[in-house]
């Protein structure tokens, strides 16, 4: 608890596994409600639309907290250098 409170440890690097897992549900769900949303149900436009928006949302998703996790692991390895020089 007190790695927390007083900033010794990250926690924002713990969070980011579950937005991932919350941005790839919501993608999920977005594109197959896309999928449908059309006069009369599912046309083959509205397929492909919803296919690639869960195609690119998740290759999206996956980018966007790949980089957030390499920023972490940046200032790890520079806390770890200031560590050693200190």
């Amino acid at each position: 608890m007190r790695d927390i409170l007083f900033f010794d440890s990250m926690l924002t690097p713990k969070i980011i596994t579950v937005v991932y897992w919350l941005l790839l549900f919501f993608v999920v769900v977005g594109g197959i409600g896309s999928m449908f949303a059309g006069y009369g149900g599912m046309s083959f436009g509205s397929f492909l639309t919803g296919l690639g928006m869960i195609v690119l949302g998740v290759i999206g998703a996956r980018i966007w907290c790949e980089l957030l996790i390499v920023l972490f692991k940046i200032h790890e390895n520079i806390r770890k250098l200031a560590d050693r020089e200190a």
